[in-house]
């Protein structure tokens, strides 16, 4: 017998004694006042749990491990820096010991290591598996082998399309809407420039990740438009494999020099092709500061861009709240439930396999989709988005170097 249910069974024995003892004992008398006081405390004691005790609920139910797979440190800092602690700090709050009921892991950008992972995870008896893969191919694989083996999958922040029927779930932000959430800030900073045809470029993530197509389909609909109707001149639209920003300098580089340095914007997918943007626009002598550049993960760096004015914003995705919607359907799932009908800070809405939106939650071919909202992050909302928010802190933000500048935020 487990612990946890040993430790019901003495509690429920004890609930018994004292039941029986009170109904034995006719002439225990207890004041209307002592009974409304006891009754009150009980009731708010209930109100204040809630949420732990549906955890635990949520986590007793179910059996087997959870294990977390996520795909490398360079690409961006936050799956160390914060989803995993996101992810530990939920899973402890429902109860689960880490090590025991959970874990987990990185393949540091190696997509057999992940396989690899994936495969003792299942050696494992795990459950649950909540990928974030490195690259669709292998994440398809891993989601084969995982249901070969009847253990469910939380697509985590990357859908995979290529080769699988999909997950059990897929949890990330509204990617369409990230993009668009870019093209919301940077069209009218664009416009701002004086310029009479701006120069546009789209620099895109992975072809290799879906959501890349997604961001792009967010922010192109504005840049095509913009182009067809004369106001933009889009001078490059090119992926950028694997995300890698070495690749992305070096991609950019040559846009610069194919352009002649005529570029008076930049559409990159996060604040690591961003960066590199803004260090290639340095290496040719131009100011970063007079080329609007999106970015995306509200990342130390990226924000710290933003600060200096170098990057005019980046997209902001809450990580603790991604994290806890995967948290929530990890547990539903190794309890048995319906991912489609949780709630929370979120829009249950459908993925096709392909990775195009789907119609509905449900039906052939379609994964749920847990879609959280985007928020866009600039100079003149640092403070209270990102630093109020606790998800970054004037402490690592504010350098020599930007406190100078930044003097609202870092004084």
């Amino acid at each position: 017998m487990s612990t946890r249910r040993f430790t019901w069974l003495l509690a429920m024995l004890a609930s018994l004694a004292l039941i029986a003892a009170s109904c034995g004992d006719d002439d225990d008398e207890t004041s209307t006042e002592e009974t409304t006081e006891e009754t009150t405390a009980e009731e708010s004691t209930e109100e204040t749990t809630t949420e732990e005790t549906a955890a635990e609920g949520e986590a007793a139910a179910g059996e087997g491990s959870i294990w977390v797979l996520l795909p490398d440190s360079a690409t961006s800092d936050r799956w160390e820096k914060d989803d995993r602690r996101f992810f530990k700090e939920g899973f402890e709050a429902a109860g689960l010991t880490e090590g025991t009921d959970f874990s987990i892991v990185n393949a540091e950008g190696d997509a057999t290591v992940q396989i690899s992972q994936a495969e003792q995870a299942i050696g494992d008896g795990a459950s649950v598996i909540v990928l974030t893969s490195n690259d669709s191919g292998s994440g398809a694989t891993i989601i084969d082998l995982a249901r070969e083996a009847g253990v469910a999958v939380v697509e985590y922040d990357r859908f995979n399309t290529e080769g699988s029927a999909g997950g059990d779930v897929y949890v990330s932000f509204d990617n369409v809407r990230v993009g668009a959430t870019m093209a919301e800030v940077l069209e009218p900073a664009i416009d701002g420039l004086g310029v009479d045809t701006p120069n546009v470029v789209m620099l895109n993530g992975g072809e290799a990740d879906n959501n890349a197509f997604l961001f792009r389909d967010g922010y192109a609909e504005t840049v095509e438009a913009r182009v067809a109707a004369g106001d933009w001149a889009l001078v490059d639209d090119q992926f950028v494999p694997d995300w890698d920003n070495a690749e992305a300098l070096a991609i950019f580089d040559q846009i610069l020099v194919g352009a002649g340095n005529e570029v008076d914007a930049v559409f990159a997918a996060n604040d690591g092709l961003a960066g590199s943007v803004i260090a290639a626009l340095e290496n040719a002598g131009l100011d970063p500061t007079t080329v609007p550049v999106s970015g995306q993960d509200a990342t130390q760096a990226g924000i710290q861009n933003v600060l200096l004015g170098k990057q005019t914003m980046s997209v902001y995705k809450p990580i603790r709240s991604e994290a806890a919607a995967g948290v929530q359907a990890a547990l539903a799932l190794r309890a048995g439930e319906d991912v489609a009908a949780l709630t929370g800070d979120f829009t249950i809405i459908g993925i096709n396999a392909d990775g195009t939106p789907a119609d509905s939650p449900t039906g052939d071919g379609v994964v749920p989709y847990i879609a959280l909202v985007p928020i866009a992050v600039t100079v003149d909302n640092v403070a209270d988005t990102v630093i109020a928010d606790g998800f970054r802190t004037v402490e690592e933000l504010c350098t020599p170097e930007v406190a100078e500048v930044a003097t609202d935020v870092c004084s």
